[in-house]
């Protein structure tokens, strides 16, 4: 049925895209497989070497970008500029190691195989390189970004992103375009005069800017100026030689000096998600199943090496810095694969005339390698016994100076309680279970709530409860009881829905302003408890929470009437 040409083809394209997408990943995860491989075989079910459904590559790849921008952006704002200094000998030293020594294997291999050394240089650029998507998701997936392994095998990613500048610049020489080796160290200064500039603003500009939009309280506006930061300072980076993929990271670092970190990538995620999606499906679009099946010994051959190399220049690098073998082993097998910057280095290579090893077919050998290799890191680096159980590298006591979303991740996650709001009531909750020796969350998204903790010491998780990574970081699965105690009753519907979607089991208490909203929550089964305005006052309702708790009705009584005697938390 022909399209109508009303129909943009970037709709068309993209609705092949997600359906496909979907409907094969999820037919494979049946079977376990994981999700990252589901998507590149779509890829390579719809693209030119298999149905041929999707026409325009280019358009697909410009998604893929995004997606690659946006993973980035929220690296950036989770590693923060406390973290990268803190790590700048780990991911200097090890990171000059893995990539030299893995440039330099490579290299040697293919030059005992008759290649001439700046093709063999050329290939042994794209060997060293790792992918920073599948290491984040396998990362992510086991809970172990801070943790030894993914704090270290981040650092070599950071080293190679920043490496990959170089690289881009260096490569057009291999081919003999340039030979002028002053406006590659002119590139070079250029970009890092534009990296510390990025970092100062991060310093001034960026957290009054966020400061300001926080006040309006507006989802829309603050998501707005989370992407507006991600893509102006990629744009702003690419003007003066930078890649913009290290543009939207340096711009997640920018983020991750206020305090909204967290909300941050809470509200970026889900874009996120999609577009990354899309980048390993044009991955698989660039696959070629008839190519693979004439040369199979070749390709087959290529990945166990890449692998062998990828382990030793790895583990040599954790083991020069003194990680514990565990960590050696776990991070070798973790970046063993071929990352997204090394797409963009071989088009950067095709494009002066230097190809893979030198083979008239090297990109088509060079897609082949990449796809299994990602395939096979997937899978193997997900053997729960690779991951060690300590949370990192870096003490606890540097983390909880850091971002808002370390001050999360210390918050209890087990048997505690989520107090979703900022007001009178949800501070009297907050002191009472703090003097009561309770574990609690307390999430806001309102900017006030940040100067209270500020000034009181305590903590507060800021961001919108019903994102994802809100709720995991407030541990609301693994919570006792949710209370919505500032909230008009539609909000507090809402909240108890999402907490009841993360944890059957859990208890939901709210406050209502009078005896019909309450009826309306307690008719709909999702609120256990609703203390009324004009039913109780706040003691009833920290009576009821302590209660379900089991503290003893002579400890709430006192809990209460100190509570009540705080000018802070006066009703």
């Amino acid at each position: 049925m022909p399209i109508p040409e009303s129909v943009p083809p970037l709709v068309v394209e993209l609705a092949v895209l997600l359906v496909a997408g979907t409907l094969i990943a999820a037919l494979l995860a049946r079977v376990g497989v994981v999700p990252i491989v589901g998507f590149m075989a779509a890829g390579a079910v719809i693209g030119p070497g298999g149905t041929g459904l999707i026409g325009d590559i280019d358009l697909v790849n410009q998604s893929a970008d995004i997606g690659v921008m946006l993973l980035l952006f929220t690296l950036g704002i989770e590693f923060s500029l406390t973290r990268v200094r803190q790590m700048a000998s780990i991911f200097l030293a090890g990171g000059v190691v893995q990539v030299g020594l893995a440039t330099g294997i490579a290299a040697a291999v293919a030059m005992a195989f008759g290649v001439g050394w700046r093709i063999a240089v050329f290939t042994g650029l794209l060997v060293s390189l790792s992918s920073t998507v599948i290491v984040l998701n396998v990362l992510a997936e086991k809970q172990a970004t801070t943790s030894p392994t993914g704090s270290f095998s981040v650092a070599l990613l950071i080293f190679q992103d920043l490496a990959s500048v170089a690289m881009v610049l260096v490569v057009p020489s291999l081919g003999g375009e340039s030979g002028n080796w002053a406006d590659i160290v002119v590139a070079l200064a250029t970009a890092g005069a534009i990296v510390a500039a990025v970092l100062l603003v991060s310093r001034t500009a960026v957290p009054r800017l966020l400061r300001l939009v926080e006040r309006s309280q507006s989802k829309e506006v603050f998501l707005l100026a989370i992407l507006a930061i991600c893509f102006g300072t990629a744009l702003l980076t690419s003007l003066a030689g930078v890649s913009i993929f290290l543009g939207a990271f340096l711009a997640g670092l920018m983020v991750s000096e206020g305090r909204s970190a967290a909300r941050a990538i809470a509200d970026v995620m889900p874009l996120q998600i999609l577009f990354t999606a899309m980048f390993f499906v044009s991955i698989g679009m660039l696959f070629d199943p008839a190519y693979f099946a004439r040369n199979a010994v070749l390709v087959i051959g290529l990945v166990l090496s890449t692998v062998v190399i990828k382990l030793v220049s790895t583990a040599a690098a954790a083991a020069i810095i003194r990680q514990p073998r565990r960590v050696v082993i776990a991070s070798a097998v973790v970046l063993a694969q071929i990352g997204e910057f090394s797409f963009v280095l071989e088009r950067v290579g095709e494009n002066a005339g230097v190809l893979p090893l030198g083979l008239t077919d090297g990109t088509d050998t060079f897609i082949a390698v990449a796809v299994l290799l990602i395939a096979l890191s997937s899978f193997s680096a997900r053997s729960s016994r690779m991951w060690p159980q300590h949370r990192s590298i870096v003490s606890s006591a540097t983390a909880a100076a850091g971002t808002g979303q370390d001050l999360a991740e210390q918050e209890p996650t087990r048997d505690h309680a989520v107090v979703n709001g900022f007001g009178p009531r949800a501070r009297a909750i907050a002191a009472a279970f703090e003097l009561a020796k309770i574990p609690y969350s307390l999430v806001s998204i309102d900017p006030r709530a940040q100067s209270w903790a500020a000034r009181t010491g305590r903590k507060v998780l800021y961001g919108d409860i019903s994102r994802q990574l809100i709720a995991e970081r407030a541990g609301l699965r693994r919570a006792r009881i949710a209370l919505a105690v500032d909230s008009q009753p539609s909000d507090v519907a809402h909240f108890a829905r999402i907490a009841r979607e993360h944890n059957p089991q859990i208890i939901v208490l709210a406050w209502a302003v009078n005896p019909d909203d309450a009826a309306d929550l307690d008719d709909g089964g999702l609120v256990n408890h609703v203390v009324t305005e004009r039913q109780a006052a706040i003691d009833a309702l920290i009576a009821h929470t302590l209660g379900y708790f089991g503290v003893p009705q002579s400890q709430t009584e006192t809990v209460t009437r100190t509570v009540l005697h705080c000018n802070e938390v006066q009703p």
